[in-house]
């Protein structure tokens, strides 16, 4: 498995239906890597009961594509405390076609722990847990499992 991780949700300029094909070079370029992956992680942190505003921006770049439609999506989530924007991301990715894979979709406790990826890997429960949810992922994507209600 190869994880890619995105590092242009800064770069992308606010929404604008009115450029609908005539995209700037960043939101094609979003959409070119979205269209290309074969499934999406999502991590999100949870600011003022919501999703941040970046992800929410590159979101809406992509519900007026086809590249969100049925791709295996699964949430990564940093607190548990951080639940109103899980809930809003599910309500946006099962709005924009997404195959929420929910049993690959985690809570790993690192509110205030300050790990840096080492030091979460030497963590025998969490990273049990993410190798468990990658694990979950990757076969649901290879099997197309489908949404589990």
């Amino acid at each position: 498995m190869e994880i890619i991780v995105y590092g242009g949700l800064g770069d992308l300029p606010h929404f604008n239906p009115d450029l609908e094909g005539a995209e700037p070079s960043q939101v094609t370029d979003l959409r070119a890597q979205v269209r290309s992956a074969d499934g999406l992680l999502i991590c999100s942190p949870e600011y003022a009961h919501g999703v941040p505003g970046v992800l929410k921006n590159a979101l809406d770049w992509l519900v007026g594509g086809e590249e969100f439609v049925a791709k295996p999506v699964a949430f990564f989530n940093a607190s548990a405390r951080s639940t109103r924007a899980l809930e809003s991301l599910t309500e946006t990715v099962t709005v924009m076609s997404a195959r929420l894979v929910s049993e690959a979709s985690i809570t790993v406790p690192l509110l205030g722990k300050n790990l840096d990826a080492a030091a979460i890997a030497a963590q025998p429960e969490m990273a049990s847990a993410l190798r468990t949810a990658l694990v979950t992922f990757a076969r649901a994507i290879a099997n197309g499992t489908p949404v589990r209600e």
